[in-house]
C-alpha cells in the first residue's frame, strides 16, 4: 500500500464546482539569517459534497490526478470559518 500525502490548510477560496484552493503555510528557517520565515503554497482540493467555506481549517490527501492542477481531496474539516 501507498502513502498519500496529508496537507492542513486554510480554505482562502471557492474555486468553481467542487473545488477549493487552499493555502498551505509552513515555517523554516533562513539559511543566512538564522530566522524562522513563513513560506506559502496553494493546493486545488476536490471537495465532492460542496460543503466547506472560505475560511474553513480542512485536511486533503493525495489521491489520483482529477485535473491538471487537482491531485487532492478533502478529508476532513477540522474547525469552521471564524
Amino acid at each position: 500500500m501507498t502513502h498519500k500525502r496529508e496537507i492542513q490548510g486554510n480554505v482562502v477560496k471557492i474555486a468553481g464546482d467542487k473545488t477549493v484552493t487552499i493555502v498551505v503555510e509552513r515555517r523554516v528557517m533562513h539559511p543566512r539569517y538564522h530566522k524562522v520565515v513563513k513560506r506559502f503554497k496553494k493546493y486545488l482540493v476536490h471537495d465532492e459534497r460542496n460543503e466547506v467555506k472560505v475560511g474553513d481549517e480542512i485536511v486533503a490527501i493525495e489521491c489520483r490526478p482529477l485535473s491538471k492542477t487537482k491531485s487532492f481531496r478533502l478529508k476532513t474539516v477540522v474547525s469552521g470559518a471564524k
